[in-house]
């Protein structure tokens, strides 16, 4: 007994140092691994655009000799003026219209709140094709309401900013609900009491109150509108923009230094942008306090009713969209034939790669969704509530918030310059659905980074301080605690990585395969052969899948949180 009591302790102690080095291990371990992914599949490639910018076609090293010839090149460079013409009078409609809903979803007692919102969020779950494909059936040269754009062409300026107006919306929408959401009805109650008129008080307390949410607004919109392919790709007509110069330069000429220079340019805004909007949400500060009283509107009918009438407008014209795609893919021919059928979704024969492509996107859909939400989070994780390799856990968070600055166009030019090339050893992953998966994952991770970190800074540390205490081991701790408490941003991350993988066109325009073709791709290509209604029918194909996996989400996501987090109803 003695000899057992006397070795116990040494033991014991020589388990404790052996953990502890394997949680650290381990730690060290998946942090290198998620920089190695952001270094692989961002830093590397970027780096290899960047230099193939300032390269000639044999490799040689001229400057910006080609930055030079783009912008001596009237036909090159006027894309730059007419992208920022787009993308900004896109924000400029898309903000005020969002504003106006947004204000009549929290600021009014408009009817039909929860149904407006469900409707003005369907073109999320659509490709950004699938509107340039509708306004063409609406107001092309065959289009049944041609007749209200007067002289002028959809194919051009007007076409692409309506396309975009209808894509972009519904992210401008959660934004500026989000930040109308929160306001401290005292403020309103004395602004009342003092009589003051409601215009200044819109003026002086509701504008004021969301100005960092409407300017952060702005500069999402903004980016979004001028990084945009699939819209310009279907209904720019000869109205070049950045976006579609690239895969003019890459895919049309072959000419891979100039889509690089084009890259770098469009690169610039994005990430001006982005770091303009990172500054603004920093200065913004919380709206409510320990002790404000949240708003409840009062019923105000002539305001109501306004508001209810704007508001189901915007849904009517997302539902003429929408309704207008799927009513091209279910008729013979358009406007000779207007006889119901389902031969267009046949996709026999046609260019594109019909059914096979969406079974690809679903399938490349199904594995950015799972992977991407347990790497994403976990190494969330390991950021947020890790004490070891503060450097390296930094330096992480910061490459994290990189993605969202670049734009899919230019992510995907830059895979491949860094995957094509014959003496990378990573070259065997060119056109594989491997490659893809990574892509989409990476151009996506910054938004589910945020979400992961917004959910974890929710949770006390003292759970990791209790499980070490206990010399419980770090990963149970995370699989038993944080996995099931985080469980709601954990299935937001899944369906947001399932939807944006099932309808990106840009990124994945430059690397799918043979074998490998997305749904999403498949509708540019039937439109550029002229199968416009087999276009139209993949779009809302996509569409359709998107609902049909969210509602699915909705309800599973309904029954795990109701039998796995039951007590937080308690």
């Amino acid at each position: 007994m003695s000899r057992q009591s006397l070795s116990s302790p040494s033991a014991m102690l020589g388990t404790m140092r052996l953990t502890w080095f394997s949680e650290k291990s381990l730690s060290l371990m998946l942090l290198l691994l998620a920089l190695l992914l952001l270094l692989v599949g961002l830093a590397l490639p970027l780096m290899t655009m960047l230099s193939k910018s300032v390269q000639d076609a044999s490799g040689q090293w001229i400057g910006l000799a080609n930055f030079i010839d783009y912008f001596t090149t009237p036909a090159l460079s006027r894309s730059i003026f007419q992208s920022f013409f787009v993308a900004m009078t896109t924000t400029l409609i898309v903000v005020s219209c969002a504003f106006l809903c947004a204000y009549g979803i929290t600021r009014t007692r408009m009817p039909g709140k929860k149904l407006f919102r469900v409707l003005a969020l369907l073109p999320i779950l659509a490709p950004s094709l699938l509107p340039a494909i509708s306004l063409v059936y609406l107001f092309g040269n065959q289009g049944y309401m041609k007749g209200l754009l007067g002289d002028q062409s959809i194919y051009g300026p007007i076409g692409i900013i309506m396309g975009m107006c209808f894509w972009i919306f519904p992210h401008a929408l959660m934004i500026l609900t989000t930040a109308m959401a929160n306001s401290d009805a005292r403020l309103y109650e004395a602004a009342r009491a003092l009589k003051t008129p409601s215009w200044r008080t819109f003026l002086t307390l509701t504008l004021p109150g969301v100005r960092y949410g409407l300017i952060s607004c702005a500069f999402v919109v903004f980016t979004l509108a001028i990084t945009d392919f699939g819209v310009p790709a279907v209904i720019g007509g000869h109205y070049n923009v950045l976006a579609t110069d690239i895969y003019r330069q890459v895919v049309g000429q072959q000419n891979f230094q100039m889509g690089a220079v084009v890259s770098v340019v469009l690169l610039i805004p994005a990430v001006l942008a982005f770091i303009a909007d990172r500054w603004v949400q920093k200065k913004q500060q919380a709206s409510l306090t320990s002790r404000a009283v949240p708003y409840q509107p009062e019923s105000r009918p002539w305001i109501d009713g306004f508001f209810t009438v704007f508001c189901f407008a915007m849904v009517g014209i997302i539902l003429l969209v929408i309704g207008t795609a799927i009513y091209a893919s279910l008729i013979q021919f358009w406007p000779y034939n207007l006889s119901w059928t389902l031969q267009h979704y046949q996709f026999s024969g046609l260019a594109g790669g019909g059914w096979e492509a969406w079974s690809n996107s679903l399938k490349m859909a199904f594995s950015v969704a799972l992977i991407g939400t347990l790497f994403i989070f976990t190494t969330a994780w390991m950021i947020e509530k890790t004490r070891d390799f503060a450097p390296l856990r930094q330096s992480l968070h910061l490459m994290a918030m990189l993605p969202m600055a670049v734009p899919g166009m230019v992510l995907g030019l830059a895979y491949i310059f860094f995957f094509n090339h014959p003496l990378n050893p990573l070259n065997i992953l060119y056109g594989t659905l491997a490659l893809l998966v990574l892509n989409t994952l990476v151009h996506f991770y910054t938004v589910c980074h945020i979400t992961s970190i917004t959910a974890l800074k929710q949770l006390d540390r003292e759970f990791e301080s209790v499980g070490a205490s206990l010399k419980v081991p770090f990963w149970k701790t995370y699989r038993r605690v944080t996995l099931p408490v985080s469980l709601p941003a954990v299935l937001d991350i899944s369906v947001y990585l399932f939807v944006n993988a099932m309808t990106t066109v840009s990124a994945v325009i430059f690397l799918y395969g043979p074998e490998t073709r997305m749904a999403s791709v498949a509708v540019l290509h039937l439109d550029e052969a002229g199968y416009f209604a087999q276009a139209a029918a993949m779009a809302v194909l996509i569409l359709l899948t998107s609902l049909v996996v969210k509602l699915l989400h909705a309800l599973g996501s309904h029954l795990l949180l109701s039998r796995g987090q039951a007590w937080r109803q308690a």
